[in-house]
């Protein structure tokens, strides 16, 4: 998927543990490594002389990794141990709501908030209906439109189509789209993998929005998500804060991902913390013209 985009990748194993690396060659001299949700396995140990190794051979100046762990300072310790250092710059949401497939459909709706489960029926009621979608370029243009009005970037349509042409044909993703009288108001890409199923891409228009599509098209995801066997929904990204804090602030914020917590908050689950990103630097000093690089982009974003 990445290769088409700039990326390379090298599968890396040691016992029972194993890693892809991806690597990023963002300017002559500056190659990124990267690990998503990952090293994976029960001891990591043996793996970093051969991810320092693979680095190496790439002229790597840091390798980023994301286990896909929950925070916890035992494995902080471990990190830091083994000379990594927490990043400024993480690439993925540290903070998500996972919610549990494994009870019935109707546990499921009653795990929702009251508000959330009456704009699922509001949606039936009015005539909105879910179906998978193979219009991408349908897809691209309301992400496009949506990113223009909600102020957040968004991946163009042959992004869509190769995750689309790679995932979909093993039963690993799903397009579906909300309509109104056959006309698409809203559309979301899940992915599903073993247990879990991740909501990663989302768009609406503002036609018919006060009939409630994407709560909807929201559900519809899960119980695609359910009837394949997944025992967990990832709503995926969410404030990188603790519980109290979103609960207090998410009515009086709309900016970066408090404009979507409100929404996924309703669906119930459990709000969950990876270990967030860490940094192993081979090249202190370009390394730092990295960091003050992104600390520049961000400082002129805000």
């Amino acid at each position: 998927m990445k290769s088409a985009f700039g990326w390379q990748s090298e599968t890396v194993l040691a016992g029972k543990c194993g890693a892809q690396i991806l690597f990023r060659r963002l300017a002559p001299g500056f190659t990124l490594a990267y690990i998503p949700r990952g090293p994976v396995g029960p001891d990591p140990d043996p793996l970093l002389p051969l991810l320092d190794e693979v680095c190496a051979r790439h002229g790597v100046f840091a390798l980023k990794i994301e286990p896909d762990l929950p925070w916890s300072q035992a494995q902080i310790d471990l990190l830091q141990a083994a000379g990594f250092q927490a990043s400024e710059h993480p690439i993925q949401p540290a903070r998500s709501i996972l919610v549990n497939l494994e009870p019935d459909e109707q546990e499921i709706l009653a795990s929702m908030k009251q508000k959330t489960r009456y704009n699922i029926r509001l949606a039936e009621r009015k005539g909105v209906t879910v179906r998978p979608w193979d219009d991408i370029a349908g897809f691209a243009a309301m992400t496009q439109e949506t990113a223009e009005r909600d102020a957040f970037g968004a991946h163009n349509q042959i992004y869509f189509q190769q995750a689309h042409d790679i995932f979909h044909p093993s039963g690993m993703c799903e397009l579906l789209v909300a309509e109104v009288e056959n006309e698409p108001v809203a559309a979301l890409m899940v992915f599903a993998q073993g247990a879990r199923a991740w909501y990663l891409y989302g768009a609406s228009l503002d036609q018919h929005r006060e009939k409630m599509p994407t709560y909807l098209l929201q559900w519809e995801a899960m119980r695609w998500a359910k009837a394949r066997g997944c025992q967990l929904y990832d709503l995926w990204g969410i404030p990188d804060a603790d519980l109290p804090y979103l609960e207090e602030q998410f009515t009086h914020r709309s900016d970066g991902l408090w404009g979507v917590y409100r929404f996924k908050r309703g669906f119930g689950g459990e709000v969950v913390r990876s270990l967030g990103a860490w940094d192993r630097v081979y090249k202190p000093a370009l390394y730092n013209i990295y960091r003050l690089t992104f600390r520049t982009l961000r400082r002129g974003v805000g």
